[in-house]
Formats: C-alpha cells, structure tokens, sequence
C-alpha cells in the first residue's frame, strides 16, 4: 500500500519572560512603541532565561509535538533543525536536541536558510518519507534565540527580535499530506541583514572584537520595500502551479510573521479573505525562521486551525535573501 508524508502533529514553545515595548525603549533610549504598533504590529515579546538557550527552546516545542504526536523520542528516524541562531558554531544544533529529547535512534543535522529554513526544512523531511523507506517519522524544528544578538544602538532591529521554537513531527499516511513546494533567493542581498561576525569572514579575533563587538544583528543596507510585494505572490503561485491549485483553493495561509501591515496587504492583493491568516507577531514578536508552524501551533491551540481536507499554504522569506513556500493537505486529528 503506497504512503504519503503527513504532518501528524505541531508543537511550539515561547519563553515565559514577556518583554513589552516600553521596556524595550528603555534599553534603546528612544521611544518607538507607537510606530511599531501601527507599522508592524508587535506589542510585546518573549526573550529566552540567561539558563536557557535554542537547542533548550527547540525540545520543549518538540515534546510538545511528540506528545501530540503519540511517539516517543526514540521513534524518531531523523531531526532536521533550522536556526540561524544556533548553540554553537560547530557542532550541530540538531545534535543537542537529539541528546536532550533522548532521539536516540535519529539521524540529525542544521539547516541555515535564515528565516526561510523552517519551510525549507520541512520541504527536506517530506523528500526523505518520499524516498527513503526505513525512515517512517521526522521532526522537523526550528528555533530562535536573537535576543543574544541584539544591538540596543540600532533601533531598527533591537525592537524587532524574540525568541522561540516550533516543530512538526513528520510521518506516513494513506492520503496526500504534502503536495508540493517552490524555493527562490535573490544572494545580491546576503550583506544586507544578518550576523556577519563569528564566523570565517569576520572570525572573532581581539583585532575583530575591538573594532566591531561581539557578534550582533546588523542591518548593513535597505532592502526594497517593494521586496515581499513584488516576490511572495510567485514564490507561492509555483507552489499552487505544481499542486494544480489556485489561491482560492487554500484554506489557511501561513506568513513569515514579522509584520503583521504586509500579512493584511498580502492577503488583500490575492483578493482573500484575512480569517485565512493568523498572526502573533504582536503577543510573541518576531521569531524567525520557526514563526510560520508557530503561528500555526497557535491557530491550532486557540481553536482556529486547519480542518481535516484543507490545503494550507506556508510562505517565507529571510536573510540572503532566500524564499520558501510549501502546500500540504491538512490530515492531523
């Protein structure tokens, strides 16, 4: 009997520290909760405890799933992780989530498409349930944790960033659960936003800390503002073209989560109706590539997820810049 990949279940985590836009400001010495409320949406966000740390977000976001999942961690076959934030250089991140989930018996590894990767990640497990017979469940996980990043100089970052997780357990069906994806980048852009100390480029030595600092979120040049306009309609429309679908065929639509004026615009220029999205830039503020199953865990814990049938589309962008989109025939009970 032929098997499909499906997504058997979600799970997310934020951690408890609630971080309000005043306090922000404070830490800026600048006041700019007014314009972030009306121009991106985020009132409020959660920073991880000095104890804690992504690979820690990551396994509470995947217990989460399993649990709801009904496996064990030894069940599972692989952990793909997406972060551009992660625990360390080298080793992977994914290595620590499988040591602390006790996956023993996953293979695992990182992915780093910037806030693209969780899509991108979750593309890459359902290749490996289509083509590699033994593996019969992957998490898929991301996780973000910028807030370690931060540069209280700059405000056009420094009220932006949070951290959390998200993650999907991955497995087989009789019925079609992924149906198809499309995947665009535009590298012209990969200096423009990002953590460009730490690594080779810009290795932290003495002479590199004493001139630049520590390693931190740098918004070096502007991209256009006409960037998610112009790009998203055909990053998902390649998805829909595959999947022989249409825009009116989704159900549920799932944004990168960073600013809720361009999910509303976004909506209004494919002529769908907004009780199509969800959002929690504004309670979570933004996490990165995990943000869009996060926004669905949520959808789904407030009552307002996918029902069984529906075709849910993901789509994000990030640092780079790299685009993921993503359908899937929701099956989960």
């Amino acid at each position: 009997m032929q098997s499909y990949p499906q997504i058997l279940a979600t799970g997310s985590y934020v951690p408890e520290r609630i971080v309000t836009n005043a306090e922000v400001d404070a830490l800026m010495g600048e006041s700019t909760s007014d314009w972030l409320v009306a121009n991106v949406g985020i009132r409020e966000r959660r920073w991880m405890a000095k104890d804690q740390t992504t690979s820690d977000l990551i396994t509470l976001a995947s217990q989460k799933a399993l649990e709801r999942a009904g496996i064990k961690a030894p069940d599972i076959n692989l952990i793909i992780v997406s972060t551009d934030t992660p625990d360390y250089l080298s080793p992977s991140t994914s290595i620590v989530v499988q040591y602390k989930l006790g996956a023993v018996n996953a293979g695992c590894y990182d992915i780093n498409s910037a806030c693209a990767g969780w899509v991108t990640a979750l593309d890459q497990g359902a290749r490996y349930l289509l083509t590699e017979p033994s593996i019969q469940y992957v998490l898929v996980a991301g996780g973000y944790g910028m807030s370690r990043f931060l540069d209280f100089k700059d405000k056009k970052t420094a009220n932006l960033f949070a951290d959390g997780a998200g993650a999907v357990i991955l497995g087989r069906g009789e019925q079609p659960g992924f149906l198809s994806s499309n995947l665009l980048a535009v590298g012209a852009f990969h200096d423009a936003l990002g953590i460009y100390s730490g690594g080779a480029f810009r290795p932290s030595t003495p002479e590199n800390l004493a001139q630049f600092g520590s390693p931190k979120v740098e918004f070096v040049k502007k991209f256009p503002k006409t960037f998610n306009t112009e790009y998203w309609p055909k990053l998902m429309k390649g998805a829909l073209d595959k999947a022989g679908l249409g825009f009116d065929d989704i159900s549920q639509y799932y944004f990168t989560q960073l600013n809720v004026r361009t999910i509303e615009f976004m909506m209004e220029l494919l002529k769908q109706p907004i009780h199509k999205t969800h959002w929690i830039m504004d309670k979570w503020g933004y996490t990165g590539s995990p943000c869009v199953i996060m926004a669905l865990d949520d959808a789904i814990d407030q009552g307002k997820g996918p029902k069984i049938g529906d075709a849910i589309l993901f789509c994000a962008s990030g640092g780079g810049i790299t685009m993921a989109s993503s359908i899937w025939k929701w099956t989960a009970k």
